[in-house]
C-alpha cells in the first residue's frame, strides 16, 4: 500500500505519456499546447527583436494560458489513477481543481480586457499602432483548431455528469474566449480603420462581458464543489425531510452533525449521526437511513450511532 502511495505522484511522466499515447482528448490538447507553446515562443523572440511590447505581452498571456491547459492535461492523467492511503477517494478531483483555475484564468483576461477597454477610452486610439492585427490572425486561427477539437463539450446546460466532463468543458471555454479576444482585435482594428469613434473600448468591454458570461457559471459550479457545498441534485427541502423521516422512525431520538457535499459532479457524499435508544434495532436503522438516503441521490453515506444514555 505505501508502494502505491508513492506512486501516485513518481510516476506521473510516465501515466502522462501514456494517457497521450492512447489518443482522444489528451493527445489533441497535448497538440494545442504544443501549438500555442510554439506561436507564443515565437511572439516572443519577434517582440525582442522589434521592440514591440504589445507582441511580448501578448506571448506571456499565451505562455500562461499553456500553464493552465498543461494543469487539465496533467489532471487527465493523474485523475486515472487508484485512490491510495494518501487520497483515499482518488484523483478525480483533479479535474474540478483544473476546471476552477481555467475559468479563474479566463474572469482575469475578462478583467484584463476591461482594463485594456478603459485605456483604450482614456488615450487618443488614433495613435495606436495596428501590428497585433497579425499576431491576432494567427493566435485565431490556432483557437479555432482547438474549438475544433473539443467542439464536443460545448453545452448550454451546466449540469455535470463527471469531473472529466467538466474539466473538458473548461478547456473548451478556453480555447473559445481566446478565439472571441482574437477576433475582437481584428474586429476593432478594422473599425477603426473605418473611422468609427472608441471602436476598441466598444468591442473590448463586448468581449470582456462574452467572456465573463460563458465562464461565470462553470466558476461558481467547479467553486462550489471545491467548497463541498450541497451537492445540486441534492435539494434543500428534500434533504430536510429526509431527515425529518430518518428521525422519526422507530428507536431514533435526532440526528447530529449531517454533512452533504459532491466529491465530483454527480458522487454525492454525507456523513450522519444518530442518537438512539438503548433497546433500537441498530441495523434496521441503518438499512433505513441509507434506503432513505441513496433514493435521495447520496452515492456514499456514513452513519455514526450513538446510543442515547
Amino acid at each position: 500500500m505505501l508502494g502505491m502511495a508513492g506512486a501516485g505522484i513518481e510516476s506521473q511522466p510516465w501515466t502522462l505519456l501514456s494517457v497521450i499515447r492512447r489518443g482522444g482528448d489528451a493527445r489533441r490538447l497535448f497538440i494545442l499546447i504544443l501549438l500555442n507553446a510554439t506561436y507564443s515562443s515565437a511572439e516572443l523572440l519577434i517582440g525582442l527583436g522589434t521592440g514591440q511590447i504589445g507582441l511580448v505581452s501578448d506571448s506571456f498571456h499565451l505562455t500562461f494560458g499553456c500553464c493552465i491547459l498543461l494543469l487539465s492535461l496533467f489532471a487527465m492523467a493523474q485523475s486515472r489513477q487508484e485512490p491510495d492511503v494518501t487520497f483515499t477517494y482518488g484523483y478525480e478531483r483533479l479535474e474540478v481543481l483544473a476546471a476552477f483555475t481555467n475559468t479563474l484564468f479566463l474572469l482575469f483576461l475578462a478583467f484584463s480586457l476591461c482594463v485594456e477597454a478603459l485605456h483604450a477610452f482614456i488615450e487618443d486610439e488614433s495613435e495606436h499602432k495596428h501590428y497585433l492585427i497579425a499576431s491576432a490572425v494567427a493566435n485565431l486561427l490556432v483557437n479555432l483548431l482547438g474549438v475544433l477539437f473539443f467542439r464536443g463539450h460545448s453545452r448550454i446546460s451546466l449540469v455535470y455528469r463527471s469531473a472529466q466532463d467538466m474539466n473538458r468543458h473548461s478547456i473548451f471555454l478556453h480555447v473559445l474566449s481566446d478565439s472571441i479576444r482574437s477576433a475582437g482585435v481584428i474586429l476593432a482594428s478594422w473599425l477603426l480603420a473605418m473611422g468609427v469613434e472608441n471602436a476598441e473600448t466598444i468591442v473590448l468591454g463586448l468581449v470582456a462581458g462574452i467572456i465573463l458570461m460563458i465562464t461565470f457559471p462553470l466558476f461558481c459550479a467547479s467553486g462550489n464543489i471545491l467548497l463541498q457545498s450541497r451537492p445540486p441534485r441534492v435539494q434543500a427541502g428534500a434533504l430536510a425531510k429526509a431527515l425529518r423521516e430518518v428521525t422519526s422512525f422507530d428507536g431514533v431520538v435526532d440526528c447530529f452533525e449531517h454533512h452533504f457535499w459532491s466529491l465530483v459532479p454527480g458522487y454525492a457524499v454525507g456523513t450522519l449521526g444518530l442518537h438512539v435508544k438503548d433497546d433500537a434495532d441498530e441495523q434496521r436503522v441503518l438499512q433505513h437511513t441509507h434506503t432513505v438516503f441513496a433514493y435521495l441521490g447520496v452515492n456514499d453515506l456514513t452513519v455514526q450511532i450513538e446510543k442515547n444514555r
